[in-house]
């Protein structure tokens, strides 16, 4: 099908998709350049693939051809690309598991992205995200992922009660403490845990901190106060990891 007018349904269907409360809605979302497509697709998570005239993609799935004008109506993107696709959201879980990543208000898009894609790398079981952290459908974030969004178990709940079912299960709880933390280097038992990293400007949350069980920090250079929440969180989950 090749659609070349800007008011075509789909297309409007499309645009609408980069605010957050038609993704909620529809409970899809819009992946852009061919590796987020291409890993979209390798876990069943496609509906169309909506590709530039002229351009080849041999996926088996509907694809949707169109204007150059078109897509970059429907990007996100500076310099949009000529492959995208239109997604189904990956299926909350509120499964836990011996591993999970709690993550306190975090803000800004790329450091959720990266976050998501450092918890796949050093096999964390579930992602938590809480009600007030950045949606995880934004375009930002998506691209952060690197296509790992599709491979990571998550949902989004307070993180209390959370807590509170993690007790329940033994399961020890690391806050994160630049000041008062132990460091990560010193952790031996790193068969489960769950560790909770906070907002980029306050941290973790003084109700939340009062929850954990020991506070983590990174040994660091003095002359640095701190780390981006992204970097610092895939130290910890590389340390927490173990050694194999």
């Amino acid at each position: 099908m090749l659609i070349t007018s800007m008011d075509n349904p789909k297309i409007k269907e499309y645009v609408k998709l980069k605010q957050k409360k038609y993704r909620d809605i529809t409970g899809k979302f819009i992946v852009e350049g061919m590796h987020l497509v291409l890993e979209a697709y390798k876990c069943g998570y496609i509906e169309e693939v909506i590709l530039e005239q002229d351009e080849v993609l041999a996926l088996d799935v509907p694809i949707i051809y169109t204007t150059k004008e078109i897509i970059h109506k429907i990007s996100t993107l500076d310099h949009p690309v000529s492959v995208l696709a239109l997604c189904k959201k990956v299926p909350e879980s509120s499964f836990l598991g011996r591993r999970v990543l709690m993550l306190d208000d975090i803000q800004d898009p790329g450091n959720l992205g990266t976050i998501i894609r450092s918890a796949v790398a050093f096999d964390i079981d579930t992602v938590v995200l809480s009600p007030n952290t950045v949606d995880l459908y934004n375009p930002k974030v998506v691209r952060a992922t690197q296509g790992m969004l599709f491979y990571v178990s998550f949902f989004r709940d307070d993180l209390v009660s959370v807590i509170s079912k993690l007790k329940e299960d033994m399961i020890p709880i690391y806050g994160t403490h630049v000041e008062y933390g132990t460091s990560v280097f010193d952790v031996r038992d790193h068969h489960s845990y769950a560790l909770v990293v906070g907002n980029e400007g306050s941290g973790v949350h003084e109700n939340i901190l009062d929850l954990c069980d020991q506070y983590l920090c990174i040994e660091m250079n003095g002359n640095v106060e701190s780390l981006n929440v992204s970097v610092a969180s895939s130290i910890l989950l590389y340390e927490l990891r173990g050694r194999r």
